[in-house]
């Protein structure tokens, strides 16, 4: 997939799974309908505020790598570390998520690795459009949860994407009533957009505005 191609499907509010590119306005759990509401982050407009800073600051001892990315041994056996502390659903493994059996993937996908001296403690898997990136995935070693190091790829995500002059960092959805998904406006709520898919906008993000399209939504099912 062209980088312009990605920029296009995340704009309309279409995000990756597997191999393949889909959206959806509502999710089940625990038996109930819940809204799914896109996000992205308007780069130029992210701003870090004292709880944004302070965890890059306690973090900074940590050696950080991005490069393409390649699936490898290392990286599997953090995953099923991680996978192992869930109390919610996850995919089986990294190679279930990104490829389902393909060879390869038709991404461009990047790569954050966080390291404590050799020892890899942190994984952020992103892909590369021409104005855009999409998280797509972060785990972490357990041992290390005091840190927040999936709020901490976030960032780095951020900073990595303003280095190369993207516009756009899109890390998923949030989901009404389901909290566990709200840490996706850590990194800047301010520079954070939520996509109304009625007129293929993108509005400031408030908890008025996600409630109003909820509601909009359900008027019209």
């Amino acid at each position: 997939m062209e980088g312009s191609e990605l920029d296009l499907f995340l704009s309309i509010g279409y995000f990756r799974m597997q191999q393949e590119i889909f959206t959806c306005q509502y999710i089940l759990f625990d038996d109930t309908r819940c809204a799914v509401h896109w996000l992205r982050i308007a780069l130029a407009a992210v701003t870090y505020g004292p709880k944004q800073s302070r965890l890059l600051r306690i973090n900074e001892r940590f050696s950080v790598t991005v490069k393409p990315f390649i699936l490898s041994e290392e990286i599997e056996t953090l995953y099923a570390l991680y996978k192992s502390t869930l109390n919610f659903d996850a995919p089986d493994s990294v190679e279930f998520w990104l490829l389902n059996g393909a060879a390869y993937t038709t991404f461009d996908t990047y790569v954050i690795e966080v390291r404590d001296e050799n020892r890899l403690i942190a994984v952020g898997i992103f892909d590369n459009g021409e104005r855009s990136i999409a998280g797509i995935m972060n785990f972490y070693h357990p041992e290390y949860h005091r840190h927040s190091l999936g709020k901490y790829l976030m960032l780095l995500k951020i900073n990595y994407a303003q280095l190369q002059q993207k516009e756009y960092y899109y890390p998923g959805y949030l989901v009404s009533n389901y909290p566990k998904f709200d840490y996706k406006l850590f990194p800047c709520e301010a520079a954070t957009e939520v996509f109304n898919d009625r007129t293929g906008q993108w509005l400031p993000f408030s908890w008025e505005t996600v409630t109003t399209l909820t509601a909009n939504r359900l008027d019209e099912n």
